[in-house]
């Protein structure tokens, strides 16, 4: 099997000594969260086919600090690389390859919850309580049949991408966060209007807040980083909620 790039599993927090390791049986508290206690947080995750980068950043949105990062994996590890489900439902006929994709966005949504709900708690361990996640999204299109989009190689890769990134939305409902959905050809004009940057300023910014932490700290990393920042200011001003 190919191997992959390199994978953390663990959310690293920069303020703590060591990386923050959560228990993957471990389950969210339910405690409340004293929020005169803790630090507002806010996560950013950019889906690829069978992945995720995740950035959670924190502090006064004038200023954030990346708090931590990992690698979120959306599919099991035997599902082939690279991880395409919609081109390997294309060798089923339409019965099964209709199982087939339901059965693989089931999965996807069960591991990216979970890996969220590490990430959480992580977080609430370090004394940050998370207040919402951003996920860059694709753009409008029409909806299409299962066989129309198996028909078609353009949306068969546009059909994998809106499946990991729904399973990220999904799992940050589910997780009980606001999730703020961005078009992602939009983010650096959203990042440019709402956080009062130019547009040099604003990417010197992104490449600045990954400094502390090394590599990796790529593209993903940036609009990661940029979809949790607009979702920390978004959560100062009014409720974290769906948008398009």
């Amino acid at each position: 099997m190919p191997k992959g790039p390199r994978q953390e599993s663990t959310l690293a927090v920069a303020t703590c000594s060591s990386d923050c390791k959560v228990d993957q049986q471990t389950k969210p508290s339910g405690r409340a969260v004293d929020t005169a206690k803790t630090a507002r947080a806010a996560l950013g995750v950019r889906a690829h086919s069978g992945w995720a980068a995740l950035v959670a950043v924190a502090g006064p949105v004038g200023s954030p600090t990346v708090i931590g990062r990992r690698r979120v994996e959306l599919a099991d590890p035997e599902v082939p690389r690279p991880v395409q489900p919609y081109h390997a439902a294309q060798k089923l006929d339409l019965k099964k390859a209709k199982r087939y994709i339901e059965r693989f966005a089931d999965r996807a949504k069960l591991l990216a919850n979970r890996a969220l709900r590490e990430v959480i708690d992580g977080l609430r361990e370090a004394g940050y309580e998370a207040v919402g996640c951003g996920v860059p999204i694709g753009g409008r299109r029409q909806a299409v049949t299962l066989e129309a989009a198996l028909a078609s190689h353009p949306m068969l890769h546009t059909a994998e991408g809106e499946l990991f990134r729904n399973a990220l939305i999904s799992a940050g409902e589910e997780c009980g966060l606001g999730v703020l959905s961005i078009r992602e050809r939009e983010l650096f004009e959203r990042g440019v209007r709402e956080l009062g940057l130019s547009n040099d300023a604003l990417r010197l910014r992104l490449d600045e807040l990954g400094r502390p932490l090394g590599p990796p700290w790529g593209q993903d990393q940036k609009m990661a980083a940029l979809a949790a920042w607009l979702t920390l200011a978004a959560s100062e001003s009014k409720p974290v909620g769906c948008e398009s």
